[in-house]
Formats: C-alpha cells, sequence, structure tokens
C-alpha cells in the first residue's frame, strides 16, 4: 500500500488537475454521476460467493452506481457506461432501467447506447438477477435490492445527462500489479506459441480515461478498466462493501477532492481514508460521551460531504477477469500451510482447505486496502500524466443472440454449435477465493452416484446436452431447466463502444485472461481490415466485464479441456468463447463499414415470475424502557480518555433493522469529534474506511442492535 507515485511539483500536479494547462472546449459533450447503490444492509443473503450463511449485517462502506455520459452534440451519437458496485450487471435490471430512461428521454438511450457494467464485487446485496440459478441461494428475488440498484443506475446517469457539458477526453495507460492467476495449470493448456508472445499469465495493464469541463477548466471525473476480481473480502464476510474496486474509487475520489480544496501539497503515498491516522491525530481529544450519543447525529441519518459540492466521479471498471484473484499471495492449505495442488486447488483431496490469500493475509480488510490502494495508485499517476486527448467519432453497436444454438464456422470450414447452458462438477467446487461443496474438487469430469441422482430429479440431461458438453459432465443442466421459470439465460446482449481510437466490448460475463486477448485482438484486426485506414494498431479495445446481462465464465477450447472453475461455469460448452469471437467480428465489421446490424431476439422480461422466500425484517421497537438511539454498550474507552493512534472504539445502540429505511445517500452512522461547543463529523459509513457499521439481533430476536467501530 505505502508506494510511492512519482514526485510532481505543486505546480505541475494542481495545473493538470484543474487543466489549467489546456484551456480548450474539446470535441464531445461530457457528464458524468453518481448515486448510492447500498441496498438492505441486514439479513439479505450475499451475491458471489453462494454461501447461505453469508447475509448482510452492516456496512464497510456504501457502494455506487457510477456513471459518465458521452455525446457528439446534443443531437449527435451518445451512449452511457455504468459502473456498477455490484456483483455482476442484471438482464432484469437493465430492462427495468430502459424502461424508466424511456419515459425520461424517449429514444435518446436504449439498449444499443447504455451499457451497465458490474466490479464483481462478492459484498452486496444479492436478488437482483432473474434467473433462477443466480437467485436460489438468495432466498429467491429481493425487491429492496433490486429497486435500490434499479434506482441508482437511472439516477446517476439523469445526473449524468443534466450534466453534459463541452470538454476533452485524455487517455493513458500503465501497468499495475494487483493479482494473480487462479488457475495456472489451466492457462498453460493454451498453445505455448501463443504464451509466448505475453509475459504473464494474467493482463497488467490497466487504461484510464480523464473527464476535463472544458467550461469550468477542472477534471470532473476518470474511469479505469483493470482485471481484478473483487474477493479481498471473504465468503464469510457480512458487511456490504465495494471490495478493491469500490474501495480504489473511494480512494481515488478523496485524493482528487483533497487537492483541489487544499493548499496543501498532493498525498502521494496513500489513501487519506486508508491512512486512518490521519483522522485520529485530528481527531486525538475526542471524549466518550457518557451513555448519550453525540448530539443526534448517530440516528438522524446525517450526510458528510467532502467534495464541497464539486462532483467528482472515480470509477474501477471490470475486465476480463475470469482467472484472476486479488489473493497475491497464493493458495495454501489451511490445515498445514503448505501449497495446494496445482491442477485441482485442493489439500488431501478436500477443497474446502484451500484458500488463497491477500496481501493483508489473514486481514482480508487490509487486503481490501492494499489491493484498492494499489488500483488507486496507478490511477492517480495514469491521471496525473494524461495527455493523449481522444478524439474521433462516437458509435456504437448491439445484438442479441441466441447462445445455446449458435452455429460457429472454425478454420477449415468445420462447423460447430453451441449448446444450451450446463454447469460442470468443478463449478460446484468453487475457487480458491471461496471453496464450494465438499466431495467436488476443480477439474472433476465424474460425479458420484447420489449426486447424479439428485441431478436427475431435477432435470436429467438430454442425449444431446450430454454429447454437445464434453468433456465437462453435466452437474446441473439449467438450460434445459424452466420450472419454476427459465434458470439460465439463452439470450445474451454483445456490445461494442466506440469513443474515437477506443473501442469498449461488452461482454454478458468473466472472460479468462487468454479468452480476453483472442477477443481483442480478433476486434482489432477486424476493424484494421475493414475500416479503410480509419482503425490502425493505435486502436485501443478493451473489455468490459459482466455487463448487461450475466452468464458466468468463458474460458478458452483448450482451458475447457481441464474443467477447473472456470471451464465448468462456461455455460454454452467448449466452443463458447469461438462463438463470442465470430459475433463480435460481425459487430466489428459493420462499425468499420458504417453499417447496421439486426437487433436478434429479445430477452424475456421474467419480472412477474420472480419468487421470494424471505421474511419480512423485524426490530421496528426497542425494548421496553428503551429508545432507538439509546446505548446498550457505552464506547469502549475509559470515561473522559482519550484516542490514541492505532486505538479502535467501539458503541452499541438499539436500533431499528436497517431494511426499514435503506437511508439512500444518508448514513447510518457517523462519529464526530467535540470542537468548543461544535460536533465536527470526521467519520461515516458512506465515506469512510475506517468507520464500520454493523447489525445484529440480540439474544431474543425480537430486538435489533447497531454497533458504530472506528
Amino acid at each position: 500500500m505505502h508506494q510511492h507515485l512519482h514526485r510532481v511539483s505543486l505546480v505541475i500536479v494542481i495545473s493538470i488537475i484543474c487543466g489549467v494547462l489546456r484551456a480548450t472546449n474539446g470535441d464531445y459533450l461530457i457528464g458524468v454521476g453518481s448515486f448510492d447503490v447500498t441496498g438492505p444492509a441486514a439479513g439479505v443473503k450475499m451475491m458471489g460467493y453462494a454461501n447461505m450463511d453469508q447475509s448482510t449485517a452492516g456496512i464497510h462502506f456504501r457502494i455506487r452506481a457510477r456513471t459518465f455520459v458521452v455525446a457528439e452534440s446534443s443531437q449527435g451519437p451518445r451512449f452511457a457506461f455504468v459502473n456498477l458496485d455490484a456483483g455482476m450487471a442484471s438482464q432484469l435490471v437493465t430492462i427495468k432501467v430502459l424502461e424508466k430512461l424511456k419515459s425520461r428521454f424517449g429514444d435518446l438511450y436504449t439498449e444499443e447506447n447504455v451499457a451497465i457494467s458490474g466490479i464483481d464485487t462478492h459484498a452486496g446485496p444479492g436478488g437482483y438477477l432473474q434467473y433462477l440459478v443466480y437467485s436460489i441461494t438468495s432466498l429467491g428475488f429481493v425487491h429492496q435490492s433490486f429497486d435500490a440498484i434499479v434506482n441508482a443506475i437511472e439516477l446517476s446517469i439523469v445526473q449524468a445527462h443534466n450534466n453534459l457539458k463541452p470538454g476533452s477526453i485524455f487517455i493513458n495507460k500503465g501497468v499495475e500489479n494487483a493479482r494473480i492467476n487462479r488457475s495456472p495449470s489451466a492457462y498453460l493448456l493454451n498453445p505455448a506459441e501463443e504464451r509466448a508472445r505475453y509475459p504473464n499469465n494474467v493482463d497488467t495493464q490497466m487504461t484510464l480515461l480523464k473527464f476535463f469541463d472544458g467550461a469550468s477548466k477542472k477534471s470532473i471525473g476518470a474511469f479505469s478498466w483493470y482485471a481484478t476480481h473483487g474477493t479481498s473480502m471473504s465468503r464469510n464476510n457480512k458487511l456490504i462493501s465495494g471490495d478493491n474496486k469500490g474501495a480504489a474509487a473511494r480512494f481515488f475520489e478523496d485524493w482528487f477532492t483533497s487537492n483541489t480544496n487544499s493548499s496543501s501539497t498532493p498525498v502521494t503515498n496513500s489513501s487519506n481514508r486508508s491512512n486512518i491516522s490521519t483522522l485520529v491525530e485530528k481527531a486525538k481529544a475526542i471524549k466518550a460521551t457518557g451513555g448519550k450519543p453525540c448530539g443526534n447525529l448517530t440516528s438522524q441519518g446525517f450526510k458528510v460531504r467532502k467534495n464541497n459540492g464539486s462532483l467528482f466521479v472515480g470509477a474501477f471498471c471490470q475486465s476480463n477477469v475470469g482467472d484472476v484473484t486479488p489473493n497475491v499471495l497464493g493458495a495454501f492449505c489451511i490445515d498445514g500451510g503448505k501449497p495446494c495442488d496445482f491442477n485441482r486447488s485442493s489439500c488431501h483431496g478436500n477443497d474446502q482447505l484451500c484458500m488463497g490469500r491477500g496481501p493483508g493475509y489473514p486481514d482480508e480488510i487490509l487486503s481490501t486496502q492494499i489491493i484498492g490502494g494499489r488500483q488507486y495508485q496507478k490511477a492517480v499517476d495514469l491521471f496525473i500524466s494524461a495527455t493523449e486527448e481522444l478524439t474521433g467519432k462516437i458509435d456504437y453497436r448491439h445484438v442479441y443472440l441466441n447462445f445455446t444454438d449458435i452455429e460457429v464456422e472454425l478454420d477449415g470450414n468445420n462447423v460447430v454449435k453451441t449448446c444450451p447452458a450446463a454447469l460442470g462438477p468443478g463449478f460446484a467446487a468453487g475457487t480458491t477465493d471461496g471453496p464450494g461443496a465438499f466431495g467436488f474438487q476443480q477439474g472433476d469430469t465424474k460425479i458420484y452416484k447420489l449426486w447424479r441422482k439428485l441431478r436427475d430429479l431435477l432435470k436429467e440431461p438430454t442425449h444431446y446436452q450430454v454429447q454437445c458438453q464434453k468433456p465437462k459432465t453435466v452437474l446441473l443442466d439449467t438450460g434445459e431447466m424452466f420450472v419454476p421459470y427459465a434458470s439460465a439465460p439463452a439470450i445474451l446482449p454483445i456490445q461494442m463502444l466506440r469513443l474515437g481510437k477506443l473501442i469498449i466490448l461488452s461482454v454478458p460475463g468473466e472472460f479468462t485472461t487468454m479468452a480476453g486477448r483472442r477477443l481483442r485482438e480478433a476486434v482489432k484486426e477486424t476493424l484494421i481490415s475493414n475500416g479503410n485506414g480509419e482503425f490502425n494498431n493505435n486502436t485501443e479495445v478493451i473489455i468490459a466485464g459482466l455487463t448487461n446481462t450475466y452468464s458466468q465464465y468463458v474460458a478458452t477450447f483448450e482451458e475447457f479441456e481441464q474443467q477447473r472453475y472456470e471451464a465448468a461455469s462456461t455455460l454454452y460448452g467448449p466452443h463458447t468463447l469461438s462463438a463470442y469471437i465470430q459475433e463480435f467480428k460481425k459487430l466489428a465489421e459493420t462499425m468499420a463499414k458504417g453499417e447496421k446490424i439486426m437487433k436478434g431476439p429479445s430477452p424475456p422480461d421474467l419480472f412477474k415470475a420472480q419468487l421470494s422466500l424471505l421474511p419480512d425484517p423485524f426490530g421496528d421497537s426497542p425494548p421496553p424502557g428503551t429508545n432507538f438511539g439509546d446505548m446498550k454498550q457505552d464506547i469502549i474507552v475509559p470515561k473522559n480518555g482519550t484516542f490514541t493512534k492505532g486505538d479502535k472504539a467501539s458503541a452499541t445502540f438499539w436500533s431499528a433493522n436497517p431494511r426499514y429505511d435503506l437511508l439512500t445517500e444518508g448514513t447510518f452512522a457517523v462519529v464526530a469529534v467535540l470542537q468548543g461547543q461544535h460536533w465536527t463529523p470526521v467519520y461515516d459509513d458512506d465515506d469512510d474506511f475506517s468507520l464500520f457499521f454493523k447489525w445484529k439481533a440480540d439474544d431474543s430476536y425480537l430486538y435489533s442492535m447497531a454497533t458504530i467501530e472506528w
């Protein structure tokens, strides 16, 4: 975390940040927006690890939807890109967001030019995806989760639209080290001559866009794309969190705000939020309050704004993240500390004993801070040094495809087909980031008789499906399960966005490192060969993963052979990647030639079919003789004592269940410093990495308590 950025003089830093070195109106209309997407912080199963014991029980820090909109002119081509602090995009969310945008803007924002991309945090509320396999572990559909996400995306787009002003966009790229490959044995199955073209078995490049408002002569935002999983927070975590990418965004936005609202030298070694001691030093004289809250701040949803009303949006977007992990120390057996089996990622045949370790091991909060900090620091470096201005067309292409039945022409006129969706035994094994069910290992192609019987009770796969998916053995035939409604998607969107020389490929899943490389190269070659000189080797192609809907993983044909987790989760069979490459090349050709493309079959809207088993919240009154906000346990320091660097304080209050009021764009917890006669807020659960809002039921399960730790 304590890596140093390049030393830059104050004059140069402030000049670049505020834009005084380039007083231009630019070629685009640019707007940014941001809105709270946190959702229910109590009793809702989390999305990502499929762990039934992992329910929300508080907030690490609030999560957001961050958006940029770019347009050639008020009436010209435009697109909106949303970076969502959630596990992934959802087809149903996309459908409902587009309905809301149509009611506001008509046909200005549609499925063609709106991209909604998840960051893959595994620490957000679940229950917002429409296909059954993704909602089983969240006890079905959760309306609060869904509504919070849909509203946040809509309002962040509206904010960005309303903020549209002439400006410039700069692009920069660089190398960062915040990940390793979690399936290196599968990567090694790719052809040796192909692997020899790359120095690493993961992509190391971060690509950043810097947005500059020509009217105010200030930077208004930065969006970057870099591949690392949102699994720094473990499967045992119960606090809502944006994980390392959400943390990087918080650090970056705070860094920018600190440097544009202060005459002090810019912070260049760590984030204000990540360096807790900075605020602790300011708060040495915080005193215990004798059992009473600090004024009324703790119970009024008080919102701490740290940007002095000036909106700056810093987003850290996901890319081809399939086989990439932030647990950079590697995977080890928890029963002896030895490295896990290289091919199986298990210990003595047990997948649950093999766990990845983050750089802050065993402290997952520290690991999140470090991996988020590395991305933040690289983004600051790229932001400060960005000088290449993007110019040129804004364009987009979008098509829906039935991925269960695509004919793919391989080299030599060999025609193959994709398959109905299915999951293999390696899927049940999970990964080194979060092991799955006991009795499975990554690489399994056999199913024990008991599991086979259970599978057949749900849906016995057809002979066609069995043959089509080989060498995957079908554990769950999700593509042929339609009761009570579809278990897995069949119709998927693919999308290309163009911003001058930059091409963004919106993919509805998690591509492995090599799968992403092949897709990017194929698209770039197609653009160059069909663009009459409009595209060249300087064209930048990036992948925006988990976008617009979710269909799990995409491994290469060679990786599919080993059937590790990523391959076992590649739904549509061994030729899934070839189908993506073929269909994206069609999009690229139409874009290069200026042609349109047919829309394709629309996906279903399963909103009315959704089932929900989540019980209603409890704790709508405090225990007899108490009021909400009364302390159950005093601040854990001596009365009239003081904090010193490194101390942790906590206080517990009788609280209503957070599901009764999400306090969107607010906060459940504020810590304030008494300065003279006034309380000055210093921490809240929205902005600060050092404060934790924790919720739980009391022993009777009739009342609930909120604990604030900082």
